[in-house]
């Protein structure tokens, strides 16, 4: 047995094939064109149009982005607001809670479940965002307190809240409701 190797056989182009194939490359290569004048400016006038369309679409495209991302930033305002707006009217019931758990006896048996709803309420402002500012003790702070009442004391420093007579309130770094003070001078 033996055995036979196949090799495929070589293609031979034949001069007439190469001398085609030459001239057709030639003429590809030397294909010009004339244009006239009218038509030359034809088309350097298109293609200005083009790029006018394309800055255009990009101006439009930005100004469509600028639009989402203002219209984005309006709504959660207006959430903010909303939000302060209704805090801000409950905030007296937070006092009520507080004046009604002052008013009570230590053994008394409603004082217990005042001080659960005030828990309660506490942990709603807190998860909605509010804080309450700690003022007793602190430097007074005009930004975010009302002076309504000054005490010389020697005991305690110079502009420190000696006493609070009205809680204040944050939202953030938004003050709801500004706190009421006494301060030592």
């Amino acid at each position: 047995m033996s055995k036979e190797t196949s090799r495929p056989e070589e293609e031979h182009v034949t001069p007439v094939e190469e001398t085609a194939a030459a001239e057709t490359a030639e003429n590809q290569q030397e294909e010009t064109y004339t244009l006239t004048r009218e038509q030359m400016e034809q088309m350097e006038g298109l293609a200005k149009e083009l790029e006018g369309q394309k800055e255009q679409m990009l101006r439009l495209a930005a100004e469509y982005d600028n639009y989402r991302k203002r219209t984005a930033k309006e709504k959660e305002g207006i959430y903010n607001n909303a939000k302060a707006d209704t805090v801000t009217a409950m905030l007296p019931v937070y006092d009520n809670l507080e004046r009604a758990i002052g008013s009570l006896t230590a053994d008394d048996p409603h004082r217990q479940g005042m001080e659960m709803i005030l828990k309660q309420y506490k942990e709603s402002l807190a998860k909605l965002g509010v804080s309450e500012m700690e003022c007793l003790g602190a430097a007074f702070d005009p930004e975010k307190m009302n002076a309504v009442m000054h005490v010389e004391d020697e005991t305690s420093g110079e502009n420190t809240v000696v006493e609070v007579f009205q809680k204040g309130f944050m939202l953030g770094e938004k003050v709801l409701r500004f706190a009421m003070v006494k301060v030592a001078n």
